[in-house]
């Protein structure tokens, strides 16, 4: 499987971005889509997830403001990200994961980073 991030770019804060991850190769193999972040400086972090079963899991200062989502038939996932704070700056990664009991666990298939920027 293979990851292709997409979407980023520069928005001014309560603006609107949509990221896309487009998935090829075997993914109907795939448990669980996360969408991570890192600011500079900062570690990586979770920010949404979604399962095969379709459910999803927000991190807490994004929800009510992201949302994960996918299409199926496009082999992609999608983050929509409204009313942007400057505090979402980071680059963006979509990662291959599997939950076991409530915990996502990353695997070793990354999509490239895309920057998101939100300007106060």
């Amino acid at each position: 499987v293979q990851l292709q991030a997409s979407g980023g770019g520069l928005v001014q804060a309560g603006g609107s971005l949509r990221l896309s991850c487009a998935a090829s190769g075997s993914s109907s193999s795939i448990d669980a889509i996360g969408w991570f972040r890192q600011a500079p400086g900062e570690r990586r972090e979770l920010v949404a997830s979604i399962r095969s079963s379709g459910s999803t899991e927000y991190k807490g200062s994004v929800k009510g403001r992201f949302t994960v989502s996918r299409d199926n038939a496009k082999n992609t996932v999608y983050l929509q990200m409204n009313s942007l704070k400057p505090e979402d700056t980071a680059d963006y990664y979509c990662n291959v994961g599997r939950f076991i009991g409530s915990y996502y666990y990353t695997q070793n298939i990354w999509g490239q980073g895309t920057l998101v920027t939100v300007s106060s």
